[in-house]
């Protein structure tokens, strides 16, 4: 056997085991890409609950942004009963104002006994 022939056997089963390998990688790549079962599955899958989230985030936020309205809105009315209150108690001390305490009214006979 010459090393002619010997590098043209070689040569002509190398290409062999390639080809199984390619298309052994060639089947895991279309497994793995399949749409009911592999990644891209798992992608679809995925990329559904990220845009469903997303929606989620954006419905929170903005109950969370109106919450803040409403409660800034509630702190302000607040502030205003606060002080008007603080108005009356000041003006009441200040005029001395103090409320009555009614006195019995004198009956008729109380008057013509006396």
């Amino acid at each position: 056997m010459s090393w002619d022939l010997i590098l043209s056997v070689a040569s002509a089963m190398l290409p062999v085991p390639l080809a199984l390998y390619c298309y052994v990688l060639s089947r895991r790549l279309r497994k793995l890409n399949d749409l009911e079962s592999g990644l891209g599955a798992a992608i679809a899958v995925m990329s559904a609950e990220v845009a469903r989230l997303e929606r989620s985030i954006r419905r929170a936020k903005t109950e969370a942004e109106q919450a803040a309205h409403n409660l800034c809105g509630t702190i302000a009315t607040a502030r205003d009963e606060q002080a008007q209150l603080a108005l009356r108690q000041d003006i009441t001390r200040a005029g001395g104002i103090r409320p009555r305490r009614l006195k019995p009214r004198r009956t008729e006979r109380a008057g013509a006994d006396a």
